[in-house]
């Protein structure tokens, strides 16, 4: 059994349902979410002048591959309604693979752990809710420590 973390999250739309429904079909799909963080909202982070998102921390339990699991999320966000029209751009949903079990992955259309994990606190914040002493599998720091040192100062609040 591999444990996957997922990060999803959106900012347009009812954002709430888009969480529920996300979490739905990542249940039906993916596997069994044992953990769940708070949500979270948080400022948008890369291209800031866009409405805040809500974001939340998943824990599966999955049968699935790392690769499966990749094209699973990404049927889940099109099914959804995801556009990828800018790169940090506003979006109904976006689900990502932040840890899968402690794997390293590095393809060319999969990091893992996510390349930018360490250093954005809607991140770290719920991920630290849930699993505070997680090392992370290349920086060897604790998500709570890495959450500590991070440099991001967008605003993230627990709701």
């Amino acid at each position: 059994m591999n444990k996957v973390y997922l990060l999803i999250g959106g900012n347009m739309g009812d954002m709430a349902a888009s969480l529920a429904i996300a979490k739905k079909e990542i249940t039906k799909r993916v596997g069994r979410i044992n953990l769940s963080s708070s949500i979270y909202k948080t400022a948008a982070w890369g291209l800031e002048n866009q409405p805040d998102f809500l974001n939340q921390v998943l824990a599966v339990d999955s049968d699935l591959q790392a690769q499966e699991i990749l094209k699973i999320i990404l049927d889940i966000e099109c099914r959804m309604g995801r556009i990828r029209e800018m790169k940090n751009g506003p979006r109904l949903i976006d689900i990502d693979i932040l840890l899968f079990n402690e794997d390293i992955i590095d393809e060319e259309n999969l990091k893992i752990p996510h390349s930018f994990l360490h250093r954005r606190n809607f991140t770290l914040a719920p991920l630290a809710e849930i699993v505070p002493n997680m090392v992370h599998p290349v920086l060897k720091k604790s998500i709570m420590q890495l959450l500590q040192e991070s440099q991001d100062r967008l605003p993230v609040q627990r709701l």
